[in-house]
């Protein structure tokens, strides 16, 4: 019996085939650890970009190798 993915994801390039946008999901609609993930990464994003992005990119270099 196959199963079903209980996962949806958000087409960025639909608008472009067929004339609609589709919605983004409200954030309360996110589930919670989804929630968290991003915010995370939205704060990890402006330290980042405040501090320069140096250090991140340093952490990326080290996972690359």
């Amino acid at each position: 019996m196959p199963r079903q993915s209980m996962t949806n994801q958000f087409d960025l390039f639909s608008g472009l085939r067929n004339g609609k946008t589709a919605e983004m999901p409200q954030w309360q609609e996110l589930p919670e650890g989804t929630r968290q993930a991003l915010t995370a990464l939205i704060v990890r994003l402006l330290v980042d970009h405040a501090s320069g992005a140096s250090a991140s990119q340093q952490k990326e270099a080290e996972h690359d190798a």
